[in-house]
């Protein structure tokens, strides 16, 4: 494993978190650990994907790129958002 820390807000929580994640994780894996920590707790179930991007991109992550992939710096901070 290939420890790698971000900082991650999901969709309606107030907290920006840290989150450590790994390089060969696939964006689905990154908001499902970014989910553990918040749905449930401070977020309420939903229905639908839960995507990834840079904080405040227009642009989504392909679901199967790697965080490696991604160009994402450590420490940096990513939305974790719900697709309708």
């Amino acid at each position: 494993m290939s420890a790698f820390p971000i900082h991650a807000a999901l969709e309606r929580d107030f907290l920006v978190q840290l989150i450590v994640v790994d390089l060969n994780d696939s964006m689905d894996q990154v908001a499902e650990k970014v989910a553990y920590h918040c749905v449930g707790r401070r977020v309420a179930p939903r229905e639908g994907v839960m995507r990834v991007r840079k904080h405040r991109a227009a642009e989504l992550f392909p679901r199967e790129m790697t965080v490696a992939e991604s160009g994402l710096k450590p420490t940096e901070v990513i939305d974790v958002i719900f697709e309708d």
